[in-house]
């Protein structure tokens, strides 16, 4: 036989699981005329005018290619070597240096390249930013995680590196951390993610979690204040059963007399046996003939051919359908890591080791590796890859929702026959003992704790439930709402605005999710950021003039994110003020006035508000719906939206206790000292 080759067999069966936690760990040849700046949290630039596609097809040349490791280095060295540039024609500050960390090129030529910075030599969290090129170089855009000027008064810090390792040892603490201890000691950063950048220390705590899964916390300290400025669990988790996925096939390697689970034909993957251990890769798979486990979750080699199977399945979904060659684009493979401690109900993706790890369960008898289990976590890698969406607020909710996507995604294509493809997640697992599933995405709050749509407070809610608009706005937007049955299982979406919303079919709807996550989102990108990036993703990919296009307005619109493709709730009664009004500075609250009249009764309890206020740092405001009695609603409220630029959203609001006829007002006002703007318009509809 010959050695080390790679090659298909029949194997075993796999179990299939559930969901997880996670967070994040997170060329241009030249720009001659940037006409759009745009920051990911708030304002965004315009999708390029272009002509509807035909028939629903993609414009030709818009997506984006598949390239070869070797394709895709030439770019990223390009990029590099021209760096410098680019941070001058940005406008970038003496003390500030790009680093390229992506790309992605479209068939037109265009690039995008995904930047990271660094300020007096230190790493700028939050400082990402995207900058997009026409083959021409005729036009480009860049996408920023912070429109702020990265500036602080000095690189040193007041407070030492020891108290910022206590405040740090205190978080995972009050985390119920089991042993926690720093494991990566303190490293100045200048912190730019959520207001003002700010000198400051990163501190990372290891040991477990309270549930036994690794640790892996990284706390932002203040270093002239010691306040703490921010936290996340670059771990990410999920918690469920197993059931198999039938005979399958996969593909591994053998060596002389033996075989092994490394599948040589997707970047070397490999999984290995922990057997119960918590640390270290364990040992790799290996046997004398190519049969993988018996389909029983007493034989360690089931668990072992379920997560190796998903892993290839994760693989040939987004290279064949996105044309990205593994994780990170490079066509290296993680690894795979199975019968992780003891009945541990979880299963994980770590950056740091750039790897899946699967528990077994409780009583050790339900491994959790399933299709859409190891979908999701792969894609928390590719996100932390590409958008490096920060674990924590509206932008953690939508991390989540993005591995929820393409686990969904990747279980559709799969076409198991054991597994069909469905919106259920975790539907297997029976976490709740009665059958039903973990999350749905065609009405979210089905489970009790998900958000259906977006309201302003979302961003304190848990990743896993503020995943919930995002995930509703997927299933709207590939299926449509209203009932019916798909692949055996029944489905009944509503809407925010009670209208419907009509799919476009899920293969498009991946796609454009696809395209904004890599060219679109950044560290800080919100849901009205990503409804911007969405859209300019629909615009690139289908023109704006599209049905694809309106689809996406409308599918946001229905979870309580912008507009409708016909303005206001897509249909109604509208009352509209276009006069605008300035917001002083720190200062008294404004208010604009809109008269009701023609209607009877009450108003209804899905009213559609829609406003759009130019501002920057929208944290600054407040912004209520003030009913004719003199009632107020609070639309957004102080210190919500964090950095981000400029509020154009649509507000659901229940005024069914209030008289229609009469003088709505808008009052908003600036809490806090420099940012400026004003009351561009607003709206208010009754469906």
């Amino acid at each position: 036989m010959r050695e080390s080759s790679s090659h298909r067999r029949t194997s075993h069966t796999a179990p299939r699981t559930t969901l997880h936690r996670r967070a994040a760990a997170v060329a241009l040849v030249g720009v001659s005329a940037l006409i759009a700046a745009a920051v990911q949290s708030g304002a965004a630039s315009a999708a390029p005018e272009k002509a509807p596609s035909a028939a629903g097809k993609v414009i030709p040349g818009a997506e984006s290619v598949k390239l070869t490791p070797a394709q895709r280095a030439e770019l990223l060295r390009t990029a590099n070597a021209g760096k410098a540039d680019t941070a001058r024609e940005l406008g970038l500050g003496a003390q500030e240096k790009l680093v390229v960390r992506d790309v992605v090129k479209d068939g037109n030529g265009t690039v995008h390249t995904r930047y990271e910075r660094t300020y007096g030599g230190l790493p700028v969290l939050g400082g990402d930013l995207v900058v997009t090129s026409t083959k021409a170089d005729a036009t480009a855009s860049v996408t920023k995680a912070t429109k702020q000027t990265i500036k602080v008064a000095s690189v040193k810090p007041q407070l030492s590196t020891a108290k910022a390792e206590k405040q740090a040892l205190s978080a995972a603490k009050a985390e119920k951390a089991k042993s926690p201890a720093v494991s990566h000691a303190p490293r100045k950063v200048i912190w730019a993610a959520d207001g003002k950048p700010t000198l400051a220390y990163e501190t990372v705590v290891g040991g477990f979690q309270h549930d036994g899964t690794p640790q892996e916390l990284h706390v932002i300290t203040d270093a002239a204040t010691g306040a703490k400025l921010y936290e996340w669990e670059a771990i990410e988790t999920g918690t469920g059963n197993t059931v198999y996925s039938g005979t399958v096939n996969l593909t591994t390697t053998q060596s002389g007399s033996t075989y092994n689970l490394t599948d040589g034909a997707r970047g070397g993957h490999k999984t290995y046996n922990l057997n119960r251990g918590t640390s270290g890769t364990g040992t790799l798979f290996s046997g004398s003939d190519d049969v993988w486990g018996n389909g029983s979750a007493s034989n360690a080699e089931s668990a072992a051919a379920d997560a190796h199977y998903g892993a290839a399945l994760t693989w040939d979904y987004y290279k064949n359908i996105h044309g990205r060659s593994g994780i990170r684009g490079d066509g290296v493979a993680a690894y795979s890591r199975v019968h992780y401690g003891n009945q541990y109900v979880n299963a994980f993706w770590d950056d740091s080791c750039f790897c899946m790890t699967y528990g077994d369960g409780s009583g050790n008898t339900n491994p959790l590796v399933s299709i859409d289990v190891a979908g999701h976590e792969m894609t928390h890698g590719v996100t932390s890859n590409t958008a490096g969406l920060n674990y924590s607020g509206e932008s953690g909710g939508l991390n989540e929702a993005t591995s929820d996507i393409f686990g969904t995604a990747v279980e559709f294509y799969a076409a198991n026959a054991s597994d069909v493809g469905d919106y259920l997640i975790g539907e297997e697992i029976n976490i709740n003992g009665d059958g039903t599933p973990l999350r749905y995405m065609d009405k979210p709050s089905k489970d009790g704790a998900s958000k259906d749509s977006w309201y302003s407070g979302i961003g304190s809610v848990d990743v896993h439930y503020s995943s919930g608009p995002a995930n509703h706005f997927f299933y709207l937007l590939s299926e449509g709402s209203g009932a019916k049955v798909i692949n055996g299982v029944s489905y009944n979406s509503p809407t925010s605005d009670g209208l419907p919303v009509t799919g476009i079919g899920r293969d498009k709807a991946e796609k454009i999710w696809f395209r904004a996550l890599t060219t679109k989102f950044t560290s800080t990108t919100n849901y009205a950021a990503a409804r911007t990036g969405t859209l300019a993703a629909a615009g690139e990919l289908y023109g704006t003039t599209s049905t694809e296009y309106k689809a996406v307005q409308d599918a946001w619109a229905a979870v309580a994110v912008g507009s409708r493709s016909g303005g206001g709730g897509g249909g109604g009664t509208s009352f509209e003020n276009t006069a605008d009004v300035s917001i002083p500075d720190n200062g008294a609250a404004v208010t604009s006035s809109i008269t009701v009249s023609g209607r009877t009764g009450n108003a209804p309890s899905n009213l559609q508000v829609a406003v759009d206020i130019v501002h920057t740092y929208i944290g600054d405001l407040q912004v209520q719906l003030v009913a004719p009695d003199g009632s107020a609603y609070t639309l957004k409220a102080y210190g919500t939206g964090g950095s981000a630029d400029n509020i154009n959203t649509t507000y659901t609001v229940n005024a069914s206790s209030e008289v229609a006829n009469g003088t709505w007002k808008l009052r908003v006002q600036d809490n806090a000292a420099i940012d400026t703007g004003y009351i561009n318009s607003w709206k208010i509809t009754f469906p």
